[in-house]
Protein backbone atom coordinates (compact mmCIF):
# COMPACT_ATOMS: atom_id res chain seq x y z
CA UNK A 1 0.00 0.00 0.00
CA UNK A 2 1.56 3.76 -0.88
CA UNK A 3 1.93 5.81 2.05
CA UNK A 4 -0.07 9.27 1.48
CA UNK A 5 2.30 12.35 1.50
CA UNK A 6 1.84 14.09 4.56
CA UNK A 7 1.91 17.75 5.75
CA UNK A 8 2.53 18.25 9.24
CA UNK A 9 1.54 21.60 10.72
CA UNK A 10 2.73 23.75 13.85
CA UNK A 11 -0.21 25.45 15.30
CA UNK A 12 -0.22 28.59 17.38
CA UNK A 13 1.52 31.24 14.52
CA UNK A 14 1.05 28.64 11.68
CA UNK A 15 -2.50 27.49 11.67
CA UNK A 16 -4.36 29.84 13.95
CA UNK A 17 -3.95 33.49 15.46
CA UNK A 18 -3.88 32.57 18.89
CA UNK A 19 -1.78 35.49 20.04
CA UNK A 20 -4.66 37.06 21.75
CA UNK A 21 -5.82 34.03 24.28
CA UNK A 22 -2.02 33.19 24.87
CA UNK A 23 -1.50 36.90 25.78
CA UNK A 24 -4.33 37.17 27.47
CA UNK A 25 -3.74 34.54 29.81
CA UNK A 26 -0.10 35.47 30.18
CA UNK A 27 -1.38 38.80 31.28
CA UNK A 28 -4.26 37.61 34.33
CA UNK A 29 -0.97 35.24 35.49
CA UNK A 30 1.37 38.28 35.41
CA UNK A 31 -1.08 40.96 37.11
CA UNK A 32 -1.98 38.79 39.81
CA UNK A 33 1.67 38.41 40.56
CA UNK A 34 1.76 42.36 40.55
CA UNK A 35 3.51 42.57 37.48
CA UNK A 36 1.63 44.71 34.68
CA UNK A 37 0.17 43.50 31.48
CA UNK A 38 2.71 43.41 28.66
CA UNK A 39 0.86 44.84 25.54
CA UNK A 40 0.02 42.42 22.35
CA UNK A 41 2.49 43.64 20.16
CA UNK A 42 5.11 43.65 22.64
CA UNK A 43 4.79 39.97 23.92
CA UNK A 44 3.68 38.40 20.45
CA UNK A 45 7.14 37.35 20.38
CA UNK A 46 7.23 35.35 23.23
CA UNK A 47 4.98 32.55 21.87
CA UNK A 48 6.53 29.73 20.18
CA UNK A 49 8.02 27.28 22.71
CA UNK A 50 5.24 26.50 25.28
CA UNK A 51 3.23 27.74 28.15
CA UNK A 52 6.25 27.74 30.57
CA UNK A 53 8.63 29.07 28.31
CA UNK A 54 6.37 31.97 27.59
CA UNK A 55 5.45 32.43 31.45
CA UNK A 56 9.42 32.94 31.61
CA UNK A 57 9.59 34.91 29.21
CA UNK A 58 6.58 37.30 30.72
CA UNK A 59 8.90 37.38 33.96
CA UNK A 60 12.33 38.12 32.30
CA UNK A 61 10.51 41.23 30.60
CA UNK A 62 10.15 42.88 33.87
CA UNK A 63 13.76 41.67 35.14
CA UNK A 64 11.93 38.95 36.95
CA UNK A 65 12.85 34.89 37.47
CA UNK A 66 10.53 32.06 37.84
CA UNK A 67 11.47 27.98 37.66
CA UNK A 68 10.75 25.29 39.75
CA UNK A 69 7.95 24.23 41.52
CA UNK A 70 6.84 28.28 41.63
CA UNK A 71 6.78 27.85 37.86
CA UNK A 72 5.43 24.92 37.66
CA UNK A 73 1.91 26.23 39.62
CA UNK A 74 2.20 28.95 37.37
CA UNK A 75 1.73 26.73 34.71
CA UNK A 76 -1.11 24.70 35.84
CA UNK A 77 -2.77 28.23 36.82
CA UNK A 78 -2.43 29.81 32.87
CA UNK A 79 -3.50 26.40 31.22
CA UNK A 80 -6.71 26.24 33.17
CA UNK A 81 -7.50 30.09 32.45
CA UNK A 82 -6.42 29.48 29.16
CA UNK A 83 -8.82 26.19 28.39
CA UNK A 84 -11.27 28.28 29.34
CA UNK A 85 -11.13 31.50 27.09
CA UNK A 86 -9.05 29.08 24.27
CA UNK A 87 -10.82 30.44 21.47
CA UNK A 88 -12.44 33.97 21.93
CA UNK A 89 -9.93 35.57 19.85
CA UNK A 90 -8.46 32.76 18.30
CA UNK A 91 -9.16 31.83 14.36
CA UNK A 92 -7.36 29.92 11.88
CA UNK A 93 -5.68 32.10 9.31
CA UNK A 94 -7.26 33.18 6.01
CA UNK A 95 -6.60 30.47 3.33
CA UNK A 96 -5.85 27.69 5.73
CA UNK A 97 -9.19 25.74 4.92
CA UNK A 98 -9.07 25.74 1.31
CA UNK A 99 -5.11 24.99 1.36
CA UNK A 100 -6.41 21.87 3.40
CA UNK A 101 -9.57 21.37 1.00
CA UNK A 102 -6.55 21.57 -2.46
CA UNK A 103 -4.12 19.22 -0.49
CA UNK A 104 -6.61 16.86 0.49
CA UNK A 105 -8.22 16.67 -3.55
CA UNK A 106 -4.49 15.80 -4.38
CA UNK A 107 -4.19 12.72 -1.82
CA UNK A 108 -2.49 14.27 0.93
CA UNK A 109 -3.27 13.71 4.71
CA UNK A 110 -2.22 16.20 7.72
CA UNK A 111 -0.88 16.18 11.21
CA UNK A 112 -0.27 18.67 13.93
CA UNK A 113 3.22 18.61 15.84
CA UNK A 114 3.02 21.70 18.35
CA UNK A 115 4.68 22.92 21.58
CA UNK A 116 1.05 23.47 22.97
CA UNK A 117 -0.37 20.59 25.54
CA UNK A 118 -2.00 17.85 23.54
CA UNK A 119 -4.76 18.61 25.48
CA UNK A 120 -5.44 22.35 24.82
CA UNK A 121 -4.25 21.19 21.04
CA UNK A 122 -7.23 18.71 20.55
CA UNK A 123 -9.56 21.48 22.35
CA UNK A 124 -8.38 24.39 20.21
CA UNK A 125 -8.95 22.89 17.05
CA UNK A 126 -12.30 21.57 18.03
CA UNK A 127 -13.56 24.78 18.83
CA UNK A 128 -12.18 25.72 15.70
CA UNK A 129 -13.84 23.30 13.93
CA UNK A 130 -10.98 21.65 12.23
CA UNK A 131 -9.52 19.00 14.24
CA UNK A 132 -11.13 16.09 12.01
CA UNK A 133 -9.14 17.46 9.64
CA UNK A 134 -5.79 15.68 11.07
CA UNK A 135 -4.39 11.85 11.46
CA UNK A 136 -2.63 13.04 14.45
CA UNK A 137 -2.83 15.94 16.87
CA UNK A 138 0.45 15.76 19.03
CA UNK A 139 1.60 18.00 21.50
CA UNK A 140 4.58 18.99 24.07
CA UNK A 141 3.03 16.33 25.98
CA UNK A 142 2.64 13.85 23.43
CA UNK A 143 6.31 12.26 23.40
CA UNK A 144 8.98 12.29 25.90
CA UNK A 145 10.56 14.97 23.98
CA UNK A 146 9.04 18.48 22.14
CA UNK A 147 9.93 20.38 19.20
CA UNK A 148 12.79 20.84 18.25
CA UNK A 149 14.19 17.16 19.03
CA UNK A 150 13.31 15.28 15.72
CA UNK A 151 11.58 12.61 17.69
CA UNK A 152 8.68 15.26 18.42
CA UNK A 153 8.29 15.02 14.57
CA UNK A 154 9.20 11.75 13.47
CA UNK A 155 6.75 10.68 16.19
CA UNK A 156 3.91 12.91 15.16
CA UNK A 157 4.35 10.99 11.14
CA UNK A 158 4.56 7.44 12.43
CA UNK A 159 1.41 8.22 14.51
CA UNK A 160 -0.33 9.63 11.25
CA UNK A 161 0.58 6.77 9.40
CA UNK A 162 3.24 8.89 7.50
CA UNK A 163 6.56 7.75 5.99
CA UNK A 164 9.24 10.95 7.09
CA UNK A 165 10.50 10.84 3.24
CA UNK A 166 7.11 11.88 2.27
CA UNK A 167 6.61 14.33 4.77
CA UNK A 168 7.07 18.22 5.19
CA UNK A 169 6.71 20.28 8.12
CA UNK A 170 4.98 23.64 7.70
CA UNK A 171 5.89 26.35 10.67
CA UNK A 172 6.26 29.59 11.75
CA UNK A 173 9.82 29.83 14.13
CA UNK A 174 12.83 28.00 14.40
CA UNK A 175 11.78 25.83 16.84
CA UNK A 176 9.85 24.15 13.75
CA UNK A 177 12.71 24.69 11.32
CA UNK A 178 15.28 23.19 13.63
CA UNK A 179 12.61 20.03 14.14
CA UNK A 180 12.55 19.73 10.76
CA UNK A 181 16.06 19.92 9.90
CA UNK A 182 17.12 16.91 13.02
CA UNK A 183 14.48 14.89 11.35
CA UNK A 184 15.59 15.44 7.71
CA UNK A 185 12.65 16.47 6.71
CA UNK A 186 11.75 19.45 4.27
CA UNK A 187 10.06 22.52 5.79
CA UNK A 188 8.08 25.45 4.66
CA UNK A 189 8.14 28.51 6.79
CA UNK A 190 4.98 31.17 7.27
CA UNK A 191 6.61 34.92 7.72
CA UNK A 192 3.21 35.93 9.71
CA UNK A 193 3.65 34.16 12.78
CA UNK A 194 5.50 34.19 16.18
CA UNK A 195 9.23 34.60 15.91
CA UNK A 196 11.56 37.83 17.24
CA UNK A 197 13.58 37.33 13.88
CA UNK A 198 12.63 37.12 10.44
CA UNK A 199 12.06 33.35 9.68
CA UNK A 200 13.47 33.40 6.64
CA UNK A 201 17.06 34.01 8.16
CA UNK A 202 17.21 30.60 9.87
CA UNK A 203 16.64 29.23 6.26
CA UNK A 204 13.51 27.06 5.53
CA UNK A 205 13.21 25.37 2.48
CA UNK A 206 10.66 28.16 1.56
CA UNK A 207 9.21 30.93 3.13
CA UNK A 208 5.16 31.99 2.46
CA UNK A 209 3.35 34.96 3.41
CA UNK A 210 -0.20 33.27 2.84
CA UNK A 211 -1.59 29.72 2.94
CA UNK A 212 -2.84 30.48 -0.84
CA UNK A 213 1.35 30.25 -1.67
CA UNK A 214 1.21 27.07 0.37
CA UNK A 215 0.44 24.95 -2.44
CA UNK A 216 3.53 25.74 -4.72
CA UNK A 217 6.17 25.96 -2.05
CA UNK A 218 5.40 22.01 -1.46
CA UNK A 219 5.22 21.03 -5.22
CA UNK A 220 8.37 22.50 -5.45
CA UNK A 221 10.10 20.54 -2.99
CA UNK A 222 11.94 17.09 -3.67
CA UNK A 223 9.68 14.48 -2.05
CA UNK A 224 10.20 10.60 -2.61
CA UNK A 225 7.15 8.90 -4.71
Amino acid sequence: MTIKPLLVFDLDGTLAETAGDLIGTLNVILEREGVAPLPLAQARFMLGAGARALIQRGFAAVGRAVEGERLESLFHDFIAHYESRIAQESHLFPGVAASLDRFAAAGWDFAVCTNKMEHASVKLLNALGAADRFRAICGQDTFAVCKPHKEALLGTIAKAGGDPARAVMVGDSRTDIDAARNAGVPVVAGDFGYTDRPVGEFAPDAVISHFDDLWDAVVALPLRA
